[in-house]
């Protein structure tokens, strides 16, 4: 077999990290939602739908697209999702109701989505032995994590130039284009490939000598172990995502709440690639304690952050450990059960965080309605990452047959 160029696997992480830029589109709906309710007449609830419905399907459609880009490779899977997302774009520019927009961005989006994001991470771990997992995963995920800071200010200035309909259009034009291009570098190594150094890596961290099917891991304790901690540690992050802005004008009688976006947005990416670095340290259970036992602390004190500063200083914590989990699930679902089904085995792990996508600012709005604060919300977060907390503590390794 030839060996592959070494720069390979960093061409591939770079591509996946491009693919996962426009990804994060879906985390500038805030933007189209403010533009929805104040040009279309739409009521808050109807604005959100589209975004609700894309998590969802979003993640759900991780389990499918893994196991495809398993089978066939992550090229085609990733032009597919291109494909998609930029379709529901497009189609959203001409969603003349609700209904409609939740049909075009949050079915045939969040489709195109999940499609995308379940080919670059596994396609590109697969090129680095096992001390390097982690980093290569904070490097791909950070893409969705950085994009916001682009993409929100773009949408802002594309809504006041063109307009609704046809900002739509042209970020779906260049969805397609870009996805496109990106995937035309993405590909999983070939059969028998052994990445370099991966003897000597050995004595940090052991590489995965197992490849569990996604029939067998759904049978072993640490598959439902991983589900339910990432839905127990993404609820607090996704709360904040979607109420940030009132969030500010709750607590700090703060207009510019956006900025607080930003700064999650910017910390939520470097959080994906520290979470890496040390995982490959100290081991993926040693820091996901450490992230979790952070966000805990952070989110029952986020209730006495009632002035721009702290606020600041909390919404940059919470990016940071909300992207962390980015960056610790899948490559503890990789060392638990190989890299060869690892894009549905971590599809089916990925549910837990589109549940949380759900429970989370559902969470957050049902409070601030009854309460006119979102103080127990924190401290429902708070108490669901110390349960977190326990259960990282009894996850072990699946034991090596």
């Amino acid at each position: 077999m030839k060996k592959p160029n070494k720069s390979t696997g960093w061409v591939i992480t770079y591509a996946a990290l491009g693919v996962n830029l426009i990804l994060g589109l879906l985390y500038a709906w805030s933007v189209f939602k403010k533009a929805l309710v104040a040009d279309w007449g739409w009521t808050n609830m109807e604005a959100s739908l589209p975004y609700t419905v894309s998590i969802a399907i979003f993640a759900f459609m991780m389990i499918f697209a893994g196991r495809a880009q398993d089978k066939i490779g992550p090229r085609y899977v990733t032009m597919l999702g291109g494909l998609m997302l930029g379709l529901g774009l497009i189609c959203s520019g001409f969603a003349p109701t609700p209904f409609w927009m939740v049909i075009t961005f949050g079915v045939i989006g969040g489709l195109g989505i999940g499609l995308g994001y379940s080919a670059t991470t596994p396609c590109a771990i697969k090129w680095f032995e096992s001390s390097k997992k982690g980093l290569i995963s904070g490097i791909v995920v950070s893409g969705v994590g950085l994009a916001p800071v682009y993409i929100a200010p773009l949408t802002a200035y594309l809504l006041k130039l063109y307009g609704i309909q046809h900002t739509f259009i042209t970020l779906g034009v260049i969805a397609i284009i870009v996805v496109f291009i990106f995937s035309l570098f993405l590909k999983n190594p070939p059969e028998g490939y052994i990445p370099e150094n991966t003897v000597s890596a050995t004595k940090k961290s052991a590489p995965s000598v197992i490849n569990i099917e996604w029939k067998e891991m759904i049978k072993t304790p640490q598959f439902y172990l991983l589900w339910t901690m990432y839905l127990l540690t993404a609820t607090a992050g996704l709360m904040l995502i979607g109420h940030l802005a009132s969030i500010a004008a709750t607590q700090a009688a703060w207009k510019a709440g956006f900025i607080l976006v930003v700064v999650l947005s910017l910390f939520n990416a470097f959080g994906r690639v520290l979470a890496g670095i040390l995982s490959d340290k100290i081991g993926r259970t040693n820091a996901m304690f450490v992230v979790f036992l952070i966000q805990a602390a952070n989110m029952f004190a986020f209730s006495y952050f009632t002035t721009i500063p702290t606020l600041i200083f909390g919404s940059a914590v919470a990016g940071l450990a909300y992207g962390a989990l980015f960056t610790l699930f899948p490559t503890t679902t990789a060392d638990y059960f190989g890299l060869k089904n690892l894009g549905v085995n971590y599809g089916l792990v990925f549910t837990g965080w589109g549940i949380a996508g759900v429970v989370g600012p559902i969470l957050g709005g049902l409070v601030m309605d009854k309460t006119g604060s979102y103080n127990i919300s924190y401290a429902v977060a708070g108490s669901l990452l110390i349960i977190g907390l326990v259960l990282v503590k009894i996850t072990k390794a699946p034991a090596i047959k």
